[in-house]
């Protein structure tokens, strides 16, 4: 039996930027053959047992020859999957969408293309340059900067572009910049045009520089703006209107396990503020040593310390063949509302959520709530902090069961780390994973700590200063940002 493709394009950003279509696609897939640049939120969409094939194209690196990215679109429909090729951009415009389709139909493989927002009018966009404006351009003509067959890799009617009114755009030009604005002053482009390059969305490091065609290279240059990019040429470039939202022009690392940093960066992006993933901290089960059937017996507490940790409790029901009835005897106890949110998603109500969102609190809060002799089941990581059984040994049969360990995960890029105003740190064990890794918060960066715990661990680990959010929440570290930038 035979799938199908669907060519989506993936925008220029997060899920917030993909389409209806695109994200119902994802949710849904089988596989998800991906290009370079598409963000972590963008492949999470898809189901965990999808396959995830990377089969990007980028200037300058080794890349997935064409040939070999149709024939694994072939092979994975032949196989009866439903395939989403998830393209950055529109995959029509440069992104040889129209090859894959063709491909796939000469295969007799069903294939659909779903539009996404072109790189071309996005990426300028979120750098406040419209590519069109009243009284300013009527039109904007989109140039590939990238052209095979050609002695400098520009089209052959490229000198024709300096004619044009409106506004130009090359995508995949940024190494050939200035023989682009030397061509097109040599046709007759005044030299003070207005220019830009723009680097943003999933880039790795976003830029954005303006100023006149004969000028804009050495600009770039000194810059050091890295591909991709996009260059604009035109009145339009010398417009500025970026977003006016109190955390525009912030940059903010994020550490943390992928719930808890697509929570930071929904707020922090809406705020105006860009984020980059500094450390991701990947949570992963560990064989469960407890047996769920002593849950029915009653007289217990089944305490939490995240939301990862219930997850994962209820993966672990599940795999039993349990569900909530074997449960009815037993109470419950959540660090925080993060983690009671978590276990009224699996259809729990917490009977316990400290007004300290801390191991400390929670310890107190169960010393007064539990009776003498109750057993205790801490469900929670293996880096569970030490605090929490020792307060409760002596008052109640405690056992610590670890589901989880953390590990960090890939690290972001020491350039991206440099340029940021502020990293958010939400757990002591972040801030341990992050200095093995980095070795030291670089200078001029501001810590964001979640609470007093992690401060401490920043600060004597460091020594050094560091924010602390008002409240034990993702709320809370962006409230603790966006006060420490008011008073800039």
């Amino acid at each position: 039996m035979k799938g199908c493709v669907y060519l989506v394009g993936a925008g220029c950003g997060g899920p917030e930027l993909l389409t209806r279509r695109g994200a119902g696609l994802l949710r849904v897939c089988d596989a998800v053959v991906y290009d370079d640049l598409i963000g972590e939120g963008l492949l999470s969409l898809a189901p965990p047992e999808a396959q995830r094939l990377y089969m990007g194209k980028r200037a300058g690196r080794h890349s997935a020859a064409q040939e070999d990215i149709c024939a694994a679109l072939i092979a994975l429909a032949g196989e009866g999957k439903r395939v989403v090729r998830l393209k950055g951009g529109d995959p029509f415009v440069f992104g040889r969408g129209g090859e894959e389709l063709l491909a796939l139909r000469a295969a007799g493989i069903p294939c659909e293309e779903v539009p996404g927002i072109s790189s071309a009018i996005a990426i300028p966009a979120l750098a406040g340059i419209p590519v069109t404006h009243r009284g300013v351009s009527q039109s904007v003509h989109i140039i590939t900067g990238h052209t095979a067959g050609t002695p400098d890799g520009l089209p052959g009617y490229f000198d024709a572009l300096a004619r044009l009114p409106g506004t130009l755009v090359f995508l995949m030009g940024l190494g050939r910049l200035e023989e682009i604005a030397r061509r097109l002053m040599a046709a007759g482009m005044d030299g003070s045009t207005p220019a830009a390059v723009v680097s943003g969305g999933n880039a790795p490091v976003p830029a954005a520089v303006r100023g006149t065609l004969a000028g804009l290279p050495r600009r770039v240059q000194a810059a050091g703006v890295q591909p991709p990019a996009v260059i604009v040429v035109g009145g339009v470039a010398a417009l500025d209107l970026s977003p006016a939202l109190p955390l525009t022009g912030v940059r903010v690392g994020l550490t943390g396990t992928a719930p808890l940093r697509q929570k930071l960066r929904l707020e922090l992006e809406a705020l105006g503020a860009g984020v980059f993933d500094a450390l991701k901290i990947q949570a992963e089960d560990l064989p469960l040593d407890f047996d769920l059937d002593r849950l029915r017996a009653g007289g217990c507490w089944a305490v939490f310390t995240s939301g990862g940790g219930a997850d994962s409790f209820f993966r672990r029901l599940d795999e039993k063949g349990m569900d909530l009835r074997a449960l009815h005897s037993c109470k419950f106890a959540a660090i925080g509302p993060a983690t009671a949110a978590r276990l009224r998603a699996h259809g729990i109500r917490a009977d316990l959520c400290p007004a300290e969102y801390t191991s400390q609190g929670l310890g107190e809060a169960l010393l007064q709530r539990g009776e003498p002799g109750e057993d205790m089941f801490l469900f929670r990581s293996r880096q569970g902090s030490p605090v929490l059984p020792k307060l409760l040994a002596g008052h109640f049969h405690v056992e610590d069961i670890p589901l989880y360990e953390v590990r960090p995960g890939p690290a972001g890029g020491r350039d991206q780390l440099e340029r940021a105003d502020y990293l958010a740190f939400a757990s002591a064990g972040g801030v341990e994973r992050f200095l093995e890794t980095y070795g030291a918060v670089p200078e001029g960066v501001v810590p964001v700590c979640i609470g007093p715990v992690t401060a401490r661990a920043l600060e004597e680990a460091s020594g050094r200063p560091y924010l602390i959010a008002p409240s034990i929440s993702a709320a809370g570290i962006v409230q603790a940002i966006q006060a420490a930038h008011l008073d800039l």
